[in-house]
């Protein structure tokens, strides 16, 4: 029980390291990683945005092996856990179901998920690193909910 909630709570904050990497990460110092994602770039399949899959990737399986290899520090392979849960969610969300990197879950009439690629939309009006809005992925500013909820697709 304790390492689903660790792994739980973990997830959860995830939400708020992605915003703040989001801000201050991708749209400070490493804007040249994740530039060509705010382009129309269709010359290739994958953009140095991708990057950051690997930038995430890399403690989770530190966490991962340190809590499988060493038993007191156990809590660190549910960390790393949550981590990796969390980028999947993100892959999910982000590269399949906003940006349809890949053809899946293109007709989705569900509030939420309106809601989330509206405010995606809402972020990537903004082409330079400065004045962007939206961080977060699937925490969404009720205002898009509201807008969600009036306009059917």
């Amino acid at each position: 029980m304790t390492g689903f909630l660790i792994t739980i709570i973990t997830f959860i904050a995830m939400e708020g390291v992605t915003w703040l990497t989001h801000r201050f990460v991708m749209h400070g110092f490493l804007w040249h990683l994740h530039e060509d994602h705010h382009q129309k770039n269709n010359e290739s399949f994958f953009e140095k945005n991708d990057y950051f899959f690997v930038i995430f990737a890399v403690p989770a399986i530190a966490l991962f092996a340190i809590g499988t290899f060493i038993p007191s520090l156990y809590y660190l392979f549910f960390i790393g856990f949550g981590i990796t849960l969390y980028g999947l969610a993100y892959f999910m969300v982000h590269e399949i179901f906003i940006h349809q990197r890949f053809k899946l879950f293109t007709r989705t009439n569900n509030i939420y998920f309106r809601a989330i690629r509206r405010a995606h939309k809402m972020h990537h009006k903004h082409l330079g690193k400065e004045e962007g809005e939206c961080f977060g992925m699937l925490l969404v500013p009720i205002k898009y909910f509201i807008e969600a909820a009036k306009k059917k697709n």
